[in-house]
């Protein structure tokens, strides 16, 4: 059996990981690439560390399930096929769906903090990194949390301050310098010229 090629992506909250890997994973087969997001893998609401304000903080790496999520890399490697229920982020008018994962000849781990996970990470042959402007980054996910998992923008906007900015600075920015492709995400047409080089990229590996 040949060894599962592993591709990992990683950037801050609203840089676009998401987008970026859903558009890659379009062009291939379930037997071709497997996507397994970290965002699976978040603790319940009631088991997260809450802030001086009593406000629970989900950007934290103890904020997952990172046993958990270390032993599924593992077993999409050894051939197994995974089955998780989708994560909601905690939308209340969101129904959670779920997700079967078979093991293909590409694995792609998307999250804040595969690369801070230094199991998974040692697990990677190639490391992406989504690199945004921070007031790009904050727009977007405001859009993004209003439209997608209903957050007030007062909450938003808090989080992003205390807990996302924070943990952007301390547990995902210090790996940008060790990625492989830093990837500009600051235009449409730059994204979209990036997954076509990965596009090509991976055919080359299947």
């Amino acid at each position: 059996m040949n060894k599962t090629y592993v591709i990992g992506v990683s950037g801050g909250s609203g840089s676009g990981k998401t987008t970026f890997v859903r558009n890659l994973r379009k062009f291939f087969s379930e037997d071709e690439v497997c996507l397994l997001s970290q965002d699976n893998y978040y603790k319940k609401r009631e088991e997260q560390v809450v802030d001086k304000n009593n406000h629970q903080n989900f950007d934290l790496p103890t904020s997952f399930r990172k046993d958990e999520f270390e032993k599924d890399v593992k077993r999409l490697l050894n051939g197994e096929t995974l089955e998780l229920m989708e994560y909601t982020f905690n939308n209340d008018l969101a129904t959670a769906e779920k997700i079967i994962y078979k093991p293909a000849k590409v694995l792609i781990i998307e999250g804040l903090f595969v690369y801070h996970f230094r199991e998974i990470e040692a697990l990677m042959d190639l490391k992406l990194f989504i690199d945004i402007p921070s007031y790009l980054e904050l727009t977007r996910r405001i859009v993004r949390d209003q439209a997608e998992r209903n957050y007030p923008l007062d909450d938003v906007l808090y989080r992003y301050e205390n807990h996302v900015y924070p943990a952007f600075e301390k547990y995902i920015f210090p790996y940008k310098a060790d990625c492989d492709i830093v990837i500009n995400n600051k235009t449409r047409e730059s994204l979209e010229h990036s997954i076509e080089i990965l596009k090509n990229h991976i055919k080359t590996k299947l």
